[in-house]
């Protein structure tokens, strides 16, 4: 009879909250370039070698960051697609505020994209990482996409609407004006944003007259 398999020790989820806790204040303090695995590990009270086995390299931790972040902002429909739209990418906009200055002093005036670019680099560097990443998005878009379809579905949007066309010109703006034009991402930006492109995926007012009765 074969030897029974010796299982691995189990995955800790405190020890991974540790450390996704210390990387982010890590990252948010020193920035992409001076942040430091080792330096993330003794933060965290952990061996490199645990950290190591979770994220082999930083730009693996930084993601597993980023999503920790993204996972924090809540995602439902309330009845107004509107308003739920916005709060989504104000939440959105806020931890890319928070990406750009990191490692910088708010008062900088620099307007770069800073980590947000970075990761989007270490993306197209390793194709790991760029799965990653992918993985990520993808998790969370079908989060706002199911959304937009309870929204159509109610009839606040246009039958024929495309949820992932009408996502993608909203979030595709936030990081166009993010890594190219390094233009605010603030309130007023976000309204606008919002609104025009919920005018072009409104249902015709006969439609709407219909459903309020």
């Amino acid at each position: 009879m074969a030897p029974t398999a010796r299982r691995g020790r189990p995955r800790s989820e405190t020890a991974d909250a540790r450390i996704l806790d210390a990387a982010l204040r890590l990252l948010l303090d020193h920035g992409y370039d001076r942040f430091s695995i080792d330096e993330v590990a003794g933060t965290a009270g952990v061996a490199k070698t645990t950290l190591y086995r979770r994220w082999p390299t930083k730009d693996h931790l930084i993601v597993a960051v980023v999503a920790r972040l993204q996972d924090t902002v809540p995602v439902r429909y309330s009845g107004d697609v509107r308003l739920d739209l916005t709060g989504y990418l104000n939440e959105i906009a806020a931890g890319l505020n928070r990406m750009r200055l990191a490692g910088r002093p708010a008062t900088s005036g620099d307007t770069s994209a800073g980590l947000v670019a970075e990761v989007a680099a270490a993306a197209a560097r390793h194709a790991d990482v760029g799965a990653a990443v992918q993985a990520m998005f993808q998790r969370r878009n079908a989060l706002v996409l199911s959304l937009l379809e309870d929204a159509r579905t109610s009839g606040e949007l246009h039958p024929d609407t495309q949820p992932e066309v009408l996502f993608d010109q909203l979030a595709g703006a936030l990081y166009y004006r993010l890594l190219i034009t390094g233009r605010p991402l603030d309130a007023g930006y976000i309204d606008q944003l919002v609104a025009g492109a919920l005018r072009g995926a409104a249902p015709p007012a006969t439609d709407r007259e219909k459903g309020h009765r």
